[in-house]
């Protein structure tokens, strides 16, 4: 049963095991606040189940949040979409977009897998946008190791300036191991950018 409190915002099926079956998948927002101090007071946590349909109805199998965008998280959260799932070659996506300010737009998309009797993160894409002056592509696959960085900028004006050169890095980056669903927190991992001082972000 759903939890009290809980609203659903997104829901998609498909089969993620290879079993035949499909699975499930609902995001929430939940009662739980996202900020301990409080503001802004609409944000909340939003909560990931991967629930298998038994005889019995539906069964909780995984559950994740940490890398969800919270409810109030953005510049006029109230304006965001919610989360978007797809299931497709038994992988989950989820895509998720918010405003940072009046300008700026921010798109995650993250991919997992199950496999070794759990889901990893097995790929990543980000998308950071203005309205005029740039669009940044970030996009790594994790399991091949190949990565990505696209910067292109542009003046906002005729005649104008660009804000700084392009960018355009694909290399390489070799990781020790795949990062599971449940430990996985967006922007709080990060490795270098051959040949730059920049960092990926992910």
């Amino acid at each position: 049963s759903v939890p009290k409190g809980y609203k659903k915002i997104s829901e998609a099926n498909g089969d993620l095991d290879k079993d035949g079956r499909d699975e499930t998948v609902m995001i929430f927002n939940t009662d739980i606040r996202a900020s301990k101090e409080g503001y802004p007071e609409a944000d909340y946590k939003r909560v990931l189940y991967i629930l298998k349909n038994t005889a019995n109805g539906l069964k909780v199998w995984k559950e994740a949040s940490g890398f969800l965008i919270s409810s109030g998280m953005g510049f006029s959260p109230e304006y965001n979409g919610p989360p978007e799932i797809s299931i497709k070659n038994n992988v989950l996506a989820i895509r998720q977009e918010l405003n940072t300010n009046s300008r700026h737009t921010l798109a995650y998309r993250h991919t997992f897998r199950f496999q070794n009797n759990d889901f990893y993160l097995i790929g990543s894409q980000e998308n950071f946008d203005d309205t005029c002056e740039f669009n940044i592509l970030h996009e790594v696959n994790f399991s091949t190791g190949k990565a990505i960085v696209d910067e292109q900028y542009y003046p906002c004006f005729e005649g104008g300036k660009a804000p700084q050169e392009n960018f355009y890095k694909a290399f390489t980056h070799k990781f020790k191991h795949l990062i599971r669903m449940t430990d996985f927190k967006t922007g709080e991992n990060e490795f270098p950018v051959p040949g730059s001082k920049r960092s990926f972000i992910f």
